[in-house]
């Protein structure tokens, strides 16, 4: 599954607005944002490279004033941790990630209180899309500000392939969301998942997960992945459907 899941990486980096490729890597930048969870880089399934190679990539980040960061299945190419650390670069992360295939999808049954109880939307509007965008900041608290770039990344994904889902709150805004990137190369993947501090417990990560999951097989998707952060998170997804599968490496080269 890592050679799926770093073919992935490689076909949704190349969506982004700028595109570099140098050295076996590929770079995505977006313009209006200097967030290094959105510009970052990750290598293509199997490649050796070499000091020259990684030096073209990190000046293709100092040009942009960006801290050079890379994201990947270690397992599907071993040899870019090496030569990362000769350059300089340090481990920032390393996350496990979970997978769903078709077979496995849970979708949770109706009851009082069940999490398939709670009503998952689609966004419509620009307010919608602030929404979500502000929810998510809430729940990643310090990860980024909302702003009106943040919404309109949402509506990208949505309207170029992908997903995003939506719990409403009381007041008619966002209790809590998530997104899943347009399938590629056979798999999506499920992130963002983030529900406000007030309205966590009421099942609304398990509802939009499921939803968004369900989404992506219905077009065409053989598997749905996601990375998660805790053990609470990891038992959410475990009920509906995921297994833990691999792991993937987070590097940069600070100063």
């Amino acid at each position: 599954m890592g050679t799926d899941v770093q073919s992935f990486a490689v076909a949704n980096l190349r969506r982004r607005p700028v595109l570099v490729e140098a050295g076996g890597f590929v770079a995505g930048f977006e313009p209006g944002t200097t967030s290094p969870y959105i510009n970052y880089a990750t290598p293509l399934p199997g490649i050796r490279p070499t000091a020259r190679d990684v030096k073209e990539l990190i000046e293709a980040f100092r040009v942009r004033d960006l801290k050079p960061r890379l994201e990947f299945a270690p397992d599907a190419a071993p040899a870019v941790e090496p030569a990362l650390r000769e350059a300089g670069f340090s481990v920032e992360a390393v996350h496990a990630y979970l997978v769903c295939t078709p077979d496995r999808l849970t979708l949770l049954q109706d009851t009082e209180s069940g999490p398939a109880a709670v009503p998952v939307a689609v966004p419509s509007t620009d307010e919608d899309y602030r929404a979500i965008d502000a929810a998510l900041s809430e729940a990643f608290v310090g990860e980024f500000a909302s702003s009106p770039e943040g919404a309109a990344r949402l509506r990208r994904i949505q309207e170029d392939g992908g997903a995003v889902r939506f719990v409403r709150a009381p007041d008619g805004g966002c209790a809590g969301g998530a997104t899943c990137s347009a399938p590629a190369v056979g798999t999506a993947e499920l992130a963002g998942v983030g529900t406000r501090p007030a309205f966590r417990g009421r099942g609304i990560a398990a509802a939009v997960t499921a939803a968004l999951t369900e989404t992506m097989f219905a077009r065409g998707a053989q598997s749905v992945w996601l990375e998660y952060s805790g053990e609470g998170s990891r038992r959410v997804y475990e009920r509906v459907g995921y297994q833990p599968l691999g792991t993937r490496l987070y590097m940069i080269l600070e100063g």
